[in-house]
């Protein structure tokens, strides 16, 4: 059994609030699961507002199929947020 990780520094310009970035990362973090399946997390920067440290975490037995998860992932969250993705990390287990 594979267990992935992927983690994500968040760039949010647009958000001018903390009560704005929780909004967006909440909306995030609901999409993301529902769509995914994933457990996320918010590890980093809680009380900075325009900057988030998520965290997903998933399992399979196959680890290209935890690979094209994230992939997947990446590329949604980069279409639908109003930010950049500043650094990504993937690690298996």
């Amino acid at each position: 059994m594979i267990i992935g990780f992927l983690g994500l520094e968040i760039y949010l310009p647009q958000a001018y609030s903390l009560k704005e970035k929780r909004k967006r990362m909440n909306k995030l973090r609901d999409r993301l699961k529902s769509k995914y399946n994933v457990a996320f997390a918010e590890l980093d920067y809680q009380n900075k507002w325009q900057r988030a440290k998520i965290g997903m975490v998933t399992l399979n037995s196959q680890k290209k199929i935890v690979g094209n998860l994230f992939d997947r992932i990446i590329e949604d969250i980069e279409n639908i947020l109003d930010g950049e993705i500043i650094d990504e990390q993937i690690h298996y287990l």
